[in-house]
Order: C-alpha cells, then structure tokens, then sequence
C-alpha cells in the first residue's frame, strides 16, 4: 500500500485581505467571496466592510476592504493561484503598480509562518510586507483576531495599531 504524503491533506489556514475601488464595490468584492466559496476553501471568519482613501494616491476612488480567515487543504502556491484567477474571472485587468482595480486579493498570513516564494512571475511575501502599516488591513484583521501575532516583525497586532498614524485611523469608516 502506498502511503499518502501528510503534508498533502493539511489544513491550512491564512488571512486574505480583499479590496475594490472601480465599478460596483460591493458586488465586485461579493462575486469574489462567491467565486472563493466555490474552490475548496472554508471561509471561517470575516470582517465587516471598511471604506478608506486609496493608497498610496488619494486621488484615486476610495476602496471597499475586508479580511477574512480562511481553512483549506491547497497549499501556498494553489492558493495565490486560484486567488489570481479569481481577481479575473471578477474584472481585474493588469495595470500600473497601486492603480484603481476592481478587484485585488492578498494573502496576508499562511499558517502564521514567513514565506518567500517565487511563482511565475511573482514573488510572493507571507506576511504581505507592507500589511503592517496599512490601516485598511490592521483594522479588519484586529476585529476578527485580535491575538494576531506578526511573525517576521515579533509584535502582537495590538502593538501594530498603536503604531499607526492618528490621520490613518481616522481615515477608515465601517460602513457594514
């Protein structure tokens, strides 16, 4: 009898973080979640709605984000995958670097472990490496755990929101 790799059948668990700032928001980031639901993935928890001013311009249209916990037996490379294919199948065409999208998904923890990993053409940073100083993913992943613990900067994410500006937690409005 042939035995089963372990690794194979893991679960894994991760933290996406979701974000929409062209067309119908909502509906982008709803259609997104449905399109998710149906690849193998268990969405655990999940944040309300937050709107915020586009990063890094503030010129461009204010985005819609939410986080979410999620369980599934894919491991890193399937998920970015299907993630991808996702942000397409809801609209997202390739643009410049931070420009308007109509959909965008980041994998912001994977098992609570530091990943570099290279796929295709991208390379990938598990934790997303700017998360730490961005109000629009802090405060959704704050409300669904608030013992999250960054483990390439050694601080819990109580300590990361204390960091933030006065101007960027202010500048993030629960709309859901």
């Amino acid at each position: 009898m042939k035995r089963q790799d372990t690794l194979e059948n893991q679960v894994n668990s991760a933290y996406l973080a979701f974000g929409s700032n062209l067309g119908d928001r909502k509906k982008n980031l709803n259609k997104a979640l449905k399109l998710l639901n149906k690849e193998n993935i268990v969405i655990k928890k999940k944040s309300k709605l937050y709107r915020s001013k586009s990063w890094p311009n503030n010129n461009f249209p204010e985005f819609i984000n939410f986080v979410i916990f999620i369980e599934t037996n894919l491991n890193l490379k399937k998920l970015f995958l299907k993630i991808k294919n996702i942000e397409s199948k809801v609209g997202r065409v390739k643009s410049k670097r931070n420009f308007p999208r109509v959909c965008d998904i980041d994998i912001i923890d994977f098992n609570g472990r530091i990943i570099q990993e290279k796929i295709g053409n991208n390379k990938i940073n598990v934790p997303h490496e700017k998360m730490h100083c961005r109000n629009f993913v802090l405060l959704p992943l704050f409300e669904i755990n608030k013992d999250w613990f960054h483990p390439k900067l050694c601080k819990n994410i109580v300590f990361l929101l204390s960091n933030l500006t006065s101007e960027q937690l202010l500048g993030i409005k629960i709309i859901q």
